[in-house]
């Protein structure tokens, strides 16, 4: 009798290399660094720990990034969306040229992107100056922040939903129709059940993209302390000061709670694919 539980050869690497090749890189690219910022931070004694990441001037800047970061990903969220479906059910004159300009924050340096959002929304720029007569101030504003962070995290959504919207027949879409269902319903129903994934990575990209940008964020916020001054400025500026353990202290900080955010967020995706695929 052949034993059913002999191994099979494949023609690959098999799971036990792969396996060590990637908790290696993993330890040596991200959990190495991550500890080595925990033991900076465990340096310090629990009173200054606790005196530093408490400071009125560093919760301000919590407060205002995590904020900032969780609306512009949420808005990217909703418009990413918008935007991936008007690429892929749509064809248009200028569809290439627009879907290209979607990875343009990629490539974009942060400070040039900064550099040009400021230009764009101070008071004497193109869109600042009529914003500002109708008393909507952008630049050197919490508004302003919230602006940097959208324009960098939108493609993180749009290339996230994009090759599952591209994926999805049209078909579901027609045979919902043909069974009574209102167009709301067809989306709410049966396109929305399909993208949850997608979407919630989506948002989770931009999040964490967000909640670590810095470049864009200094030029349009005017780093005034207490109003529109970010975490990651602050970590520098311990840095500037020769503060090391400081900076690892409010590092950490935000790295639990920015964990905790995204550990959230890929629980509400776990159990939104049994479902998606229960559907199927």
């Amino acid at each position: 009798m052949r034993n059913t539980w002999t191994r099979r050869r494949g023609v690959l690497p098999g799971f036990g290399l792969t396996l060590g090749y990637a908790s290696c890189y993993l330890a040596l690219v991200v959990l190495v660094p991550l500890a080595a910022l925990a033991a900076k931070a465990t340096s310090m004694t629990w009173e200054r720990f606790w005196t530093t990441v408490t400071e009125p001037r560093v919760v301000a800047s919590y407060r205002l990034s995590l904020g900032a970061s969780l609306a512009a990903a949420l808005i990217n969220a909703v418009f990413g969306l918008i935007t991936a479906w008007v690429l892929v059910r749509y064809r248009f004159p200028g569809r290439r040229l627009i879907d290209a300009l979607v990875d343009l924050p990629f490539a974009l340096p942060t400070a040039v992107a900064g550099i040009a959002l400021t230009s764009l929304y101070a008071g004497n720029g193109w869109f600042g100056r009529y914003l500002e007569a109708c008393g909507v101030k952008v630049a050197f504003a919490p508004l302003g922040v919230m602006v940097a962070l959208t324009f960098i995290g939108l493609p993180f959504v749009v290339r996230t939903v994009q090759p599952i919207l591209e994926d999805l027949d049209p078909e579901i879409e027609q045979a919902a129709a043909s069974l009574g269902a209102t167009r709301r319903q067809a989306v709410v129903r049966v396109i929305l059940p399909e993208l949850w994934p997608a979407l919630l990575t989506g948002f989770a990209l931009a999040f964490a993209r967000a909640l670590g940008e810095y470049g864009s964020v200094v030029f349009i916020s005017g780093n005034m302390p207490m109003r529109t001054e970010i975490t990651p400025l602050l970590i520098v500026v311990k840095l500037e000061q020769y503060d090391t353990a400081g900076a690892a202290a409010i590092a950490v900080v935000m790295l639990a709670a920015s964990f905790a955010l995204l550990l959230a967020i890929n629980v509400v995706q776990w159990r939104c694919l049994p479902a998606a695929r229960g559907r199927v």
